[in-house]
């Protein structure tokens, strides 16, 4: 399963790293205003819900 998600971030290298620079700055960087703040988290939402509907790891 681990080896399955690193493939999948590996395959789209330019979403991964939006994601991961997203992540970074919502949790670590400066404050920001509350609407960049939302707009940002919306995207963060967005992509991990991408991300999950592309890997399935779980066939139901």
């Amino acid at each position: 399963m681990f080896k399955k998600i690193v493939a999948g971030l590996i395959d789209q290298p330019l979403l991964t790293s939006i994601f991961v620079t997203d992540f970074f700055i919502l949790s670590m960087g400066p404050r920001l205003p509350i609407i960049a703040s939302l707009l940002m988290l919306g995207l963060l939402v967005v992509m991990t819900m991408y991300l999950g509907q592309k890997l399935s790891l779980f066939k139901l």
